[in-house]
């Protein structure tokens, strides 16, 4: 080992100690035990660099935040220039930027959610989401699907089907949940109380289930005769991952709400926001400001959010998350076959897909391996048994040989 590579692995060790002494401890020995334990320096494309120059394929994305790739120099130039050319603004306040992304936003989602509220994370633009479906109806009730995950705040953590929402005491009030793709759990749910349904078409953190397309037809039917909205968390789902530019429209359906991720910016700039239609912005028109976020609608960030759609629009990666997903899922579901010992099944859509493993511990040791081997990919949040594979849109088809390759060494040391 030459003495750049023993001054790297020390700085990372120092680090990696620093983490366990101000974060926690436990944050660190998870890290190690899910192959994560690396130091991140930058990105390129579908790839990774940590602090010892290694070169990893990233499979997670930050949880689906890089749609357009990592460290791309024109949303880098576009934060750069709003930068020298703004601040966050006072965030009460209209600004030009707030007002031309609105205009972007509502361009480019389909149907009629032509209305935008600005947040930062995916968690808080649900609970704006619920918080608005509760106003506008004036009723307490909020169905939600079992095995869904949602964030770490208030509604999005109370909704979620993980553990950890059982260590702060009682959640939100008046949530029921119901099971996912059955339709007549939903209509014994859902009543004149009922503000919101709420789901994930894909449930990404579950191994990628999803339902039956005429499922979530009926759901827009129960939530137009029961008055409820319908509320769909696109968050890890949007900006083309599925193959179609938001899944709902994969699924034929288009919700009241729409909750956006962070893939708003392209993971440049952290921002999120719901989409909604001109009915619900009624609520807004009586009580103005009543969903107050200090970053909410950054000028800075909108700036950079106006850029990423047009790259969206120009490159249309929803298009080539289409084509290569569907080469991905055919090698995995291939390689499942060769590992029927190993692998249970496969699932998912576009560049959203899963690798179900047997239980729990191979699934781990899997995402160890991965690391290993050059690829950085992360467990379901709720089937623990599940291996997430959400790389960036730009992937090319030799990017797909290189993960085959991956994912062949990773089962060779099982």
């Amino acid at each position: 080992m030459n003495k750049t590579a023993q001054k790297n692995n020390g700085d990372r060790d120092k680090l990696l100690r620093d983490a366990a002494g101000v974060f926690s401890k436990g944050y660190v020995a998870k890290m190690r035990a899910e192959g994560l334990d690396i130091i991140e320096a930058g990105g390129s494309g579908p790839r990774l660099f940590d602090s010892s120059g290694n070169e990893y394929i990233d499979c997670f994305t930050s949880a689906a935040t890089f749609n357009l790739g990592r460290g791309r120099d024109d949303l880098a130039d576009a934060l750069w220039q709003a930068a020298r050319i703004t601040d966050q603004g006072n965030f009460i306040a209209i600004s030009e930027e707030k007002a031309l992304l609105a205009e972007k936003l509502a361009a480019f989602m389909p149907g009629k959610l032509e209305c935008a509220l600005f947040t930062v994370v995916r968690g808080e633009a649900m609970d704006a989401a619920c918080k608005l479906a509760r106003g506008y109806t004036g009723r307490p009730g909020i169905v939600t699907v079992d095995g869904g995950w949602y964030g770490h705040t208030g509604f999005s953590l109370s909704m979620s089907g993980t553990e950890d929402r059982n260590l702060f005491g009682p959640g939100i009030p008046e949530i029921q949940m119901v099971t996912f793709g059955d339709i007549e759990s939903a209509r014994k749910a859902v009543s004149s109380e009922t503000a919101a349904v709420v789901l994930e078409t894909i449930q990404a953190e579950n191994g990628c289930r999803y339902a039956e397309n005429e499922y979530y037809r009926q759901l827009r039917d129960l939530c137009d005769r029961s008055g409820a909205m319908l509320i769909v968390d696109e968050s890890q789902t949007g900006f083309g991952r599925t193959g179609k530019r938001f899944s709902f429209e994969y699924f034929g359906f288009e919700p009241d709400i729409a909750v956006l991720g962070e893939a708003i910016t392209g993971g440049m700039f952290p921002m999120s926001a719901i989409s909604f239609t001109r009915t619900l912005k009624s609520f807004f028109d009586h009580h103005p400001l009543i969903h107050l976020c200090t970053f909410g609608g950054h000028d800075v960030g909108c700036m950079v959010a106006v850029k990423a759609l047009e790259l969206y629009e120009k490159e249309r990666p929803w298009e080539n998350a289409k084509r290569r997903g569907a080469v991905l899922k055919a090698v995995l579901h291939k390689i499942a076959a060769e590992h029927k010992y190993l692998i249970h099944d496969v699932w998912g859509e576009g560049l959203l897909l899963s690798i179900i493993l047997k239980d729990e511990k191979k699934a781990q040791r899997f995402c160890v391996e991965a690391k290993n081997c050059g690829m950085i990919c992360t467990r379901g949040r709720v089937d623990r048994k599940s291996v997430i594979v959400r790389p960036v849109l730009t992937l090319s088809n030799n990017d797909v040989q290189d993960m085959e390759e991956c994912f062949r060494k990773i089962l060779s040391a099982f």
